[in-house]
């Protein structure tokens, strides 16, 4: 058994399932405490005069570092190739999105990109991410499909997310995303296919625990979202949706409507919608980077979902094209001085409650005995620092299954 002595404080929500209103305040905050671990799980969290006898064969000193849960982010699209700084460039110098997707660019340019690598490039660059991500803390991460749109390039993603999970440091946790946008080559068949061919080729190989969709003007209308998430429920997926980013399509009663683990974005979610998740087990996954990276002043309404009773989760939504960013500490960030969450809401939101998005909160996103031992060590006297220490990585190091990464995978 390992003990980690020598800690600051511990700062971490607590249960087994994804909390609401109130309860996402209620961190368990212990100063100078340890952490016992047996073997992939914790044993132990609390005083040391308290800790039952344990046979420890190893001592770790923690040098006052405070220790979070290993954050999860529950909404990525990491297996792409290609980068799209230019378009970046491009925005800033005053061209819409319209503009540059007329011209070649948008999803478009990740698609030609994505389709063009092999699997084996795919699969490194889903390592590369992933490292990165595991340096600023994240334990678990979603990855999705969707910018291959082909039987094939759909395919050939997730088996890169396959590939690249046997030696990532971070958990990966695959979503097929074939509904993510219609084919350069024509929208029509594109939804019999995915219906048809694409889904239960995944389920065949069991290449997806998810499915998505983006239901959003210009793309998936409601119905069609609906008619691919039955699908993926027919073949033994869980649904998540793209819902209500650019405006109001009912995406989030959908998703409440369909028992799907998130509904996502919600930057135009409605009266009705914000009900409609107050009222389910349907997680409210915000995503605030992709406000910040698009320069919107339009952020999902997270006060009015909290108080409504959501659950609400973050994620980075980690993209090449509107928001390339691997810290769920930056998203942290951004959910409190944009969106008006407390520090304490949005580490639940960041850790147990997108646990609860992946159906894994009874496994992961607590510092808890019995739960795997991921968890971060934090250069920081408080967990307070995520926040009012921003712009700097405060991670000193991050364990998983109850190894220090640095020393396993990483």
């Amino acid at each position: 058994m390992r003990l980690i002595r020598n800690l600051k404080q511990v700062a971490t929500p607590r249960g087994r399932t994804g909390v609401r209103g109130a309860a996402m305040r209620a961190l368990d905050v212990q100063d100078n405490a340890v952490i016992v671990i047996d073997g992939e799980r914790f044993a132990y969290v609390g005083p040391e005069r308290d800790m039952p006898r344990f046979d420890i064969t190893e001592d770790f000193d923690a040098q006052r570092a405070t220790a979070i849960p290993g954050f999860v982010d529950s909404h990525t699209h990491i297996p792409f190739d290609g980068f799209r700084e230019s378009e970046f460039n491009r925005r800033l110098q005053g061209e819409t999105y319209q503009q540059i997707a007329a011209s070649g660019g948008g999803i478009a340019s990740s698609v030609r990109a994505t389709r063009a690598a092999s699997e084996e490039q795919l699969t490194r660059n889903v390592l590369d991410r992933a490292r990165l991500m595991s340096r600023y803390g994240t334990t678990t991460s979603e990855a999705k499909s969707g910018y291959g749109l082909t039987l094939q390039d759909e395919l050939k993603q997730l088996r890169a997310i396959r590939a690249a999970a046997a030696t990532s440091p971070v958990r990966l946790v695959p979503t097929c995303l074939a509904a993510h946008e219609f084919p350069p080559e024509g929208r029509d068949g594109w939804v019999e296919q995915i219906v048809d061919e694409i889904l239960p080729a995944v389920a065949n190989e069991k290449l997806a625990i998810f499915a998505d969709a983006f239901v959003e003007k210009g793309v998936f209308t409601r119905d069609e979202g609906e008619r691919v998430l039955r699908a993926a429920i027919d073949r033994g997926m869980i649904p998540r949706l793209h819902a209500d980013e650019l405006s109001d399509t009912r995406g989030a009663s959908l998703a409440a409507e369909l028992g799907a683990a998130s509904a996502d974005h919600l930057m135009h979610i409605s009266d009705d919608g914000i009900r409609a998740l107050g009222q389910s087990g349907t997680v409210a996954n915000l995503l605030p980077g992709t406000s910040f990276f698009l320069m919107s002043d339009r952020y999902a309404p997270a006060r009015r979902l909290i108080e409504e009773g959501a659950i609400v989760s973050l994620s980075t939504d980690c993209n090449p094209g509107s928001s390339m960013t691997e810290s769920m500490q930056i998203v942290m960030q951004l959910a409190t001085l944009q969106m008006k969450m407390t520090v304490e809401e949005s580490l639940t939101a960041a850790t147990l409650n997108g646990a609860h998005s992946l159906r894994m909160a009874d496994e992961i996103g607590s510092i808890e005995a019995g739960k795997r031992a991921d968890f971060v060590l934090l250069d920081a006297p408080s967990y307070l620092h995520l926040v009012y220490h921003f712009g700097v990585n405060l991670v000193r190091e991050v364990w998983r299954d109850g190894r220090p990464l640095s020393s396993s995978r990483a």
